[in-house]
């Protein structure tokens, strides 16, 4: 038909197996067809996971590039005031209660960013986490299909060497004859 043979749980498998089930009874055809339908409202789950990881990095990412500018704000307003403590009689004065204010606003500054950073950090954890389950989740069955791939390459090549054995003693029987 119109699916060529690929590795993997594919539809075009999905189909050979419920093929195969013709047979089987209704119990067991009830099972296995749950089972396929289980990776289905797994993706959901994942897509919902997957949207809410999204949006908090999105958060996340407007949190730094708030603070960025906050500190920036707060940079340019350091020398619009230092320009202007000149022109006052107590200019060491002026100053430090302009630098007092930069750093008051800096501090809060970089308090955003590392919550932004924390946010990040805790969803990019959270990833790394759920990339560890999946691969470990998926480990046997891994193990399985492996297990008969190499299954099937060493049948396929024992019945080669037969083959190859069969046509050595052919040619061994034409040429004595």
């Amino acid at each position: 038909g119109t699916c060529r043979f690929v590795q993997g749980a594919g539809p075009c498998r999905q189909l050979r197996e419920l093929r195969q089930m013709e047979n089987r009874s209704l119990s067991v055809v009830a099972l296995l067809s749950l089972l396929l339908a289980l990776p289905v409202t797994a993706l959901a789950v994942d897509a919902g996971r997957e949207a809410a990881w999204q949006e908090r990095l999105g958060r996340a990412t407007a949190m730094r590039e708030e603070s960025r500018a906050m500190h920036s704000a707060a940079s340019k307003q350091l020398a619009q005031k230092d320009l202007e403590c000149t022109r006052e009689f107590l200019v060491n004065a002026c100053r430090n209660e302009a630098y007092q204010s930069y750093l008051k606003s800096s501090r809060e500054a970089r308090r955003l960013d590392n919550d932004g950073k924390a946010l990040e950090r805790e969803v990019r954890k959270e990833q790394a986490a759920e990339r560890r389950q999946r691969i470990a989740d998926e480990a046997p069955q891994r193990e399985a299909e492996r297990r008969e791939r190499q299954a099937e390459t060493a049948a396929a090549r024992q019945a080669s060497e037969q083959k190859a054995e069969r046509t050595r003693a052919d040619k061994a029987r034409q040429a004595v004859d």
